[in-house]
């Protein structure tokens, strides 16, 4: 298994470009087989987007890149079973669920993957499925979903779920008449998917608010979009640039999207700027302690919760930080107790003494957002760090490795 090393203390120094969006581009690619062909540019060079093609060619889709533009022609595609050997490589496989469902009237699923962050259970999706008139079935972790034909309704979501949002959403384009989706999530990828279904014809209105109203329409065809820039892969690099930078710029941003996570570096004492689509970060000699608690957007972020966690090492005092989306999300605390630091776990809670002299040790990433702050610990840490079961790291930061070297970091990958 290959093998992440860092040697840490240095001082990070000159751009950091952000890559497109992770969670706009795993639910874009899916969606992608509503219309014959489709371009999606901005696509991430990570290990989801790979497996995703991957379930794209074995349903008969062609995807080509180039230049960080992907070019889908679905013309030939065939509604195959989709085998445990392709939906586990990742969680957003589920979003084949919602599009074959729409084009094909059925799909056949192997529960899908992802990292072991919680339950994070597919009800909201199957209950949106059955309202729009498909019959779901169960047999060992295998789900049908089929109807004769699917109709338009009202859909009220218990919690503002990103995935469900968007599966019902895939879903219902084809429907006939109308659906409603109430207390929708509204992040900003689930623009960016609207933004891509509507290009191509669909016509779905409240993108940016918690209630969704598609319109089915007959057919999609020439869908066109960029991947927004990724908040969580900035928001990473930022707290680099808090914990290690001098003038570190982090470049090809949207501000907007982060407006939780900048009242609370803010509050802290952080010392940043905000030029445009530029932020530029500092590293500062004392930081406030602060309490976090995540929330659905426009809340402070789940995927922030465990890097912020490393910065909070940095504090003069003690944090606190709940987790109230998904309740396995702790798992970094325990290799970042091993480096040094003092964290204590209580129910949805946990409390974060400093400021903390890290060390440099082993260290293994459980899931991709523990991975990114194991990444931080190490290049703020005395000594050698290794970080091992790197495969959930590159599943969700495209050229890691290139762009911290590019900076100052001693990062490297040693390959076995």
């Amino acid at each position: 298994m290959d093998k992440i090393k860092v040697i840490g203390e240095q001082t990070l120094s000159g751009k950091i470009y952000i890559s497109g969006a992770k969670n706009s581009a795993v639910a874009l690619i899916p969606a992608a087989i509503l219309s014959d062909k489709a371009v999606i540019d901005r696509v991430p060079n990570i290990s989801d987007v790979k497996s995703l093609r991957e379930i794209m060619e074995y349903l008969g889709v062609e995807t080509r890149v180039s230049d960080g533009k992907m070019f889908v022609d679905a013309t030939n595609i065939e509604n195959r079973d989709i085998t445990k050997e392709y939906s586990t490589k990742l969680r957003a496989s589920y979003y084949f669920m919602g599009a074959l469902l729409a084009k094909f009237k059925k799909v056949v699923i192997s529960l899908p993957g992802g990292c072991s962050i919680g339950k994070r259970s597919f009800d909201f999706h199957l209950n949106g499925f059955e309202k729009l008139g498909a019959k779901v079935t169960v047999n060992e972790d295998i789900y049908t979903i089929e109807a004769d034909k699917l109709v338009g309704a009202d859909i009220h979501l218990p919690f503002p779920s990103v995935g469900a949002t968007v599966n019902i959403m895939l879903a219902a384009i084809f429907a006939e008449g109308v659906t409603t989706i109430d207390n929708a999530a509204f992040e900003p990828e689930i623009g960016n998917v609207i933004d891509f279904l509507n290009s191509a014809g669909a016509n779905i209105v409240g993108k940016d608010t918690s209630k969704l109203t598609i319109t089915g329409v007959k057919e999609l065809s020439g869908g066109n979009i960029r991947v927004i820039p990724d908040r969580i892969e900035a928001g990473t690099y930022i707290l680099a640039g808090v914990m290690n930078g001098k003038n570190l710029e982090i470049c090809d941003i949207c501000p907007e999207h982060l407006t939780s996570f900048f009242e609370k570096l803010k509050e802290m004492g952080a010392d940043f700027e905000i030029k445009g689509d530029t932020v530029i970060t500092n590293k500062v000699a004392h930081l406030k302690p602060v309490n976090i608690e995540t929330a659905a957007y426009p809340g402070f972020a789940t995927d922030l919760q465990q890097p912020i966690t490393t910065l909070l090492l940095m504090a003069d005092g003690v944090s606190t930080l709940k987790e109230t989306i998904y309740e396995n999300r702790f798992q970094n605390t325990k290799y970042l107790n091993e480096m040094g630091a003092h964290i204590e776990i209580t129910g949805d809670t946990i409390t974060v003494y400093g400021p903390t002299k890290l060390n440099g040790k082993v260290v293994k990433t459980s899931d991709l957002r523990a991975g990114a702050a194991l990444i931080l610990a190490a290049l703020s840490a005395h000594g050698e760090t290794t970080i091992t079961d790197i495969k959930h790291l590159l599943r969700g930061y495209s050229n890691l490795i290139q762009k911290l070297t590019n900076v100052g970091a001693k990062i490297w990958l040693e390959e076995e």
